[in-house]
């Protein structure tokens, strides 16, 4: 947009017409990353860092200084940075986003600083300080800040596996005075936006911050959360978080905490993994982010072959929690942006992912894998001895309107077979439709084999479908496979467990 303006555009230069999209495409939520304030310190630390800079240059091959801004988790302040306009330009931008029935998240970053802070100056006991042998031992994780009055030794902010961020300054939670101006600027936020996404929430737990830091914190997220949602009952909250501490941090009041345990599964390509964790109980599901790429990951196109990121993909979407896309995912972008840059390269667009995505999309409008019930399913052997039915993942949704829909991914390089029982007693003495959401594919089967024999698939490597389950208008006598048009003849139409070596229900990939 700066390129086509000619100059630096702000958060009023975004068209209506791109909220349209957003708000069109089934949408609630925008989370704009990078808005606050930032300062040159952090900015020439951004510039200077080799490590950091060679990254850059892989990302922008035409690489100039203004194009490193500093990284956005870097903050001075929490108004919005003078290049996007300032806070007026949110506030204006946050009504726009309302008009469309869109929420708009912003960032927290609980854990750190920019160098040049205020607080550095005015309040520097809110920061960990270091001793001239830690700073002697351990110069990645500490550094000599210049103040107006002394120069004093600081952390960088860090968490207990790796070594500091240089372009930050670690909070420090031992402090009360440090918990309350933290909680007070959460408060603030709260005022800007309808939700907030919490930068490595994780590290602020007073058993993280011991271990990182040999000081005991006082407990934060409680009591921020419930500071803040006195003033804004519905306030959202996301946590980025990792170690398997989910589960803390919804108990601790978060609506919902990343799911990276999942993308981590999914990366690796074993489908066990996968399907173990769907184990897990709704209570826990339903409050997890899910999401196949975010600013810190590698770019989904460049993560995943194709055929892989899109069963990845129906997966990752098509179960329970809140489903979470990266700027660039749908049109196949495969270069990672940090956080540190202020421009992106310009990439050719996937059209295969982006026909995929758009298809994607118009099925999560449907209402019932909003509100609808989730089940995963059993995938049983096809033949003794054929354990290809471990590669399966399935669910099966129902709705509130008794909507029904059966999703079925073959999760491996190889083609596997199973039988999966369907949960729907509604279907039983009735002819049943399974309409692929995904394709033109379309399959009738008997209700009674289907609810006591199961059906059958035979799916091609990373196949998947997202089955619209339907009482048939028309009863049949008989079954036709209408990928291939080809009748099956009645002595090969499926009626029990023991035929399903004749009885196929073929599935096509997608």
């Amino acid at each position: 947009m700066s390129k086509n303006l000619k100059r630096q555009a702000t958060l009023d230069d975004i068209p209506d017409s791109a909220l349209d999209q957003f708000a069109e495409a089934g949408f609630d939520w925008i989370w704009f990353l990078s808005v606050w304030r930032t300062g040159e310190a952090g900015r020439k630390i951004s510039q200077t860092n080799p490590e950091w800079r060679h990254d850059f240059e892989a990302t922008l091959p035409d690489l100039t200084e203004e194009d490193i801004g500093g990284s956005g988790f870097a903050v001075t302040g929490y108004s919005v940075h003078p290049d996007l306009g300032g806070d007026a330009a949110l506030s204006r931008l946050r009504n726009r986003l309302k008009e469309r029935g869109l929420k708009l998240m912003l960032d927290f970053v609980p854990n750190h600083m920019g160098p040049d802070h205020p607080w550095v100056e005015e309040h520097p006991d809110y920061f960990v300080h270091g001793t001239q042998d830690d700073l002697d031992k351990y110069p990645q994780n500490f550094t000599v800040v210049k103040r107006r009055k002394d120069d004093v030794i600081l952390a960088y902010g860090r968490d207990p596996y790796f070594s500091g961020w240089p372009d930050t300054l670690q909070l420090d939670y031992s402090n009360p005075g440090t918990k309350e101006a933290m909680i007070n600027e959460l408060v603030r936020i709260s005022n800007q936006c309808d939700g907030v996404r919490c930068d490595m929430a994780m590290l602020v737990l007073p058993e993280v911050f011991e271990k990182t830091w040999g000081r005991r914190a006082e407990i934060f997220w409680p009591d921020a959360i419930r500071i803040v949602r006195e003033n804004v009952p519905d306030f959202c909250f996301m946590a980025e978080v990792y170690w398997d501490m989910e589960w803390d941090l919804q108990q601790q009041g978060f609506d919902y905490t990343y799911d990276k345990r999942l993308y981590d599964r999914l990366h690796e390509g074993h489908a066990i993994a996968v399907r173990e964790h769907f184990f897990a109980g709704l209570d826990y599901q339903d409050k997890l982010a899910r999401f196949l790429e975010n600013h810190d990951e590698p770019r989904a196109a460049s993560a995943f072959e194709l055929n892989k990121h899109k069963a990845a993909a129906v997966i990752t979407f098509l179960s329970p929690g809140q489903r979470f896309f990266h700027q660039g995912q749908f049109t196949g972008r495969k270069k990672r942006i940090s956080p540190h840059l202020v421009r992106g390269p310009q990439e050719p667009i996937d059209s295969d992912l982006e026909k995929f995505y758009t298809q994607l999309l118009l099925v999560l409008e449907n209402p019932l894998f909003r509100d609808g019930h989730w089940h995963l399913l059993e995938c049983m052997q096809a033949w003794e001895g054929n354990a290809s039915s471990d590669c399966f993942i399935a669910f099966a949704w129902k709705g509130m309107d008794g909507g029904l829909s059966l999703v079925t991914v073959n999760y491996a390089p190889h083609a596997s077979q199973c039988y999966i029982r369907l949960p729907f007693s509604e279907l039983a003495n009735e002819s049943v439709r399974f309409r692929d959401l995904m394709s033109d594919a379309i399959y009738d089967r008997p209700g009674n084999d289907l609810l006591y024999g199961g059906i059958y698939l035979d799916m091609p490597a990373w196949a998947y479908h997202i089955f619209e389950v339907t009482i048939s208008a028309k009863a049949r006598t008989d079954d036709f496979n209408i990928t291939t048009g080809t009748k099956i003849s009645p002595e090969k139409s499926l009626q029990s467990t023991q035929e399903n070596n004749k009885n196929n229900f073929e599935v096509a990939g997608a």
